[in-house]
C-alpha cells in the first residue's frame, strides 16, 4: 500500500493555499511520508501525546507497506501527518496528528480531506479510525466531516486516571462511484 508518487491522486485539494487564522501567508505541501521525515514525525507525535507510538511504530507501518503523509510548510517544517493501512475494501487511519503549535487553525481539516482524497483515489469505499471520547477537538473536526460512529472498543488506549480509556469507531463512506478509478491498491 505504499504510494508512490506516481500512484497518489494527481492533485491534492488545498495542498498550496492559504492557511486560516492569522496565518495567511502559510503555504503548505502535502507528500509521502518516507524514513527520512520519521526523526521529525516522532518528535511532533512525542509532543502531542501522553502516550506516542514511537519511532519504531511509523517505521514498521511504512515498512509494511501503509501510507504515511506529511503535511509541511512552505519552508519544510513538519507540520502535521497521517498513516493510513489498506483492510480489505477500506482504508483505516492509524494515525492523525498536527503539531501541538500548529493545532486549531484549519491545519487539521486540511490534512484530514488529503487523507481522504488519498483513500478515495486508491480505489478504497471508506476510512475507519478509532479515537478518544476525550479528543474533543478531533471528534468534532471527524463528525463536520461525516464520519458516523459505528462502535466502541472497551478499554482500547492507556489512560492516566482512569487506567484505559475506550475507542470510539467511526467511519466515513462514500458513494461507489468514487472509488470506482482505481482497483484496491496502493494508497
Amino acid at each position: 500500500m505504499s504510494a508512490s508518487p506516481d500512484s497518489m491522486p494527481d492533485s491534492l485539494p488545498d495542498s498550496n493555499s492559504p492557511a486560516p487564522h492569522g496565518h495567511a501567508g502559510l503555504t503548505v505541501h502535502l507528500s509521502t511520508m518516507g524514513m527520512a521525515d520519521l526523526d521529525e514525525v516522532a518528535e511532533i507525535e512525542r509532543l502531542a501525546y501522553t502516550y506516542p507510538w514511537t519511532r519504531g511504530n511509523f517505521e514498521d507501518s511504512l515498512g509494511s507497506g501503509y501510507t504515511g503523509l506529511c503535511m509541511r510548510a512552505g519552508g519544510g517544517h513538519l507540520l502535521g501527518y497521517s498513516v493510513l493501512m489498506p483492510v480489505v475494501d477500506e482504508a483505516h487511519l492509524l494515525n492523525f496528528c498536527v503539531a501541538p503549535a500548529w493545532q486549531r487553525q484549519g491545519l487539521g481539516a486540511r490534512l484530514l480531506n488529503w487523507s481522504i482524497e488519498t483513500a478515495r483515489r486508491s480505489g478504497f469505499s471508506a476510512l475507519l479510525l478509532e479515537v478518544r471520547p476525550s479528543n474533543e477537538n478531533a471528534l468534532r473536526l471527524y463528525e463536520r466531516f461525516g464520519f458516523e460512529l459505528i462502535g466502541r472498543r472497551k478499554n482500547y488506549y492507556p489512560a492516566p486516571q482512569r487506567g484505559r480509556e475506550d475507542a470510539l469507531v467511526m467511519r466515513l463512506k462514500w458513494p461507489s462511484h468514487f472509488s470506482s478509478e482505481t482497483s484496491h491498491g496502493a494508497i
